[in-house]
């Protein structure tokens, strides 16, 4: 007996000591005495600053001039391509308060009449009617690039339906010129509009020249790549509004560098 209660009292003095002993090396942990924990439970803060930088500098150019530009027509396009009822006032309020730059809205009906629009007497006229050619069942968001006196529009249409008729469209439209002043350096950013026109609000360029890019082949087999116009090269990028292409060009930094990254943020 006497044997078994010595036994009991030498295994409770150990779990003491064990415990202590725990105690003891969680409070240097907790007090950063040893210093892999500590590196482990609250490391210092550091950035990779390279960890996202394109590998071409023309890339690495374009990149940062398109983003601020792309983002909100992107934005545009989601919100747009949601609706497919009549919009109630609300929702041009929405568009309008979300997309200042905007120059007008307005819905059409069946047969291609406007029957509402913001502003009620927009400050452009169109320059000849527009066509939005779609198969309507299939397709959700269209262009058409107009080009008044007072400047280029773009506008975006998307078919609305009652009962799951085609009922008309509802259309937002604006000079293409403005979203490019989002750019951190607009001056260096192109859009062109493959067949049609080029927007810049920087020096003039050679639009011509650029127009005569066989764009229809080349993107039918890249959405990126580097163009040669005159004795300036351009490095591009192809995207999409809607249902149509559209291009993002500016001036190479190094025309002769070697293309190692495909990679593009969007």
């Amino acid at each position: 007996m006497k044997r078994i209660l010595s036994l009991v009292l030498i295994l409770a003095l150990v779990v003491a000591v064990a415990g202590c002993h725990t105690w003891t090396r969680t409070k240097r942990y907790i007090k950063g005495q040893w210093q892999p924990i500590r590196d482990y439970v609250d490391p210092a803060a550091t950035i990779d600053t390279d960890a996202y930088k394109l590998q071409n500098p023309n890339f690495e150019k374009l990149a940062r001039l398109v983003t601020p530009v792309d983002a909100p027509l992107l934005s545009l396009n989601r919100y747009i391509s949601d609706k497919d009822t009549y919009p109630e006032k609300e929702w041009f309020d929405l568009l309008m308060t979300r997309f200042p730059w905007l120059d007008r809205a307005f819905v059409t009906n069946d047969n291609g009449t406007i029957v509402e629009q913001v502003p009620e007497v927009p400050m452009k006229r169109f320059s000849q009617p527009l066509v939005f050619e779609g198969h309507w069942r299939t397709t959700f968001l269209k262009t058409v690039p107009d080009y008044p006196d007072l400047g280029p529009e773009l506008y975006i249409g998307t078919p609305y339906f009652k009962d799951a008729d085609f009922k008309g469209l509802v259309v937002a439209g604006f000079d293409p010129r403005t979203v490019i002043n989002f750019s951190p350096e607009p001056k260096e950013l192109i859009i062109i509009h493959p067949g049609g026109g080029v927007w810049s609000v920087g020096e003039p360029v050679d639009e011509q020249g650029l127009l005569s890019v066989p764009w229809e082949d080349i993107l039918k087999e890249a959405v990126t790549g580097q163009v040669q116009v005159g004795d300036k090269y351009y490095t591009w990028l192809a995207r999409f509004i809607g249902e149509d292409e559209y291009v993002y060009a500016t001036e190479s930094v190094d025309p002769m560098v070697e293309n190692k990254s495909n990679w593009w943020p969007f």
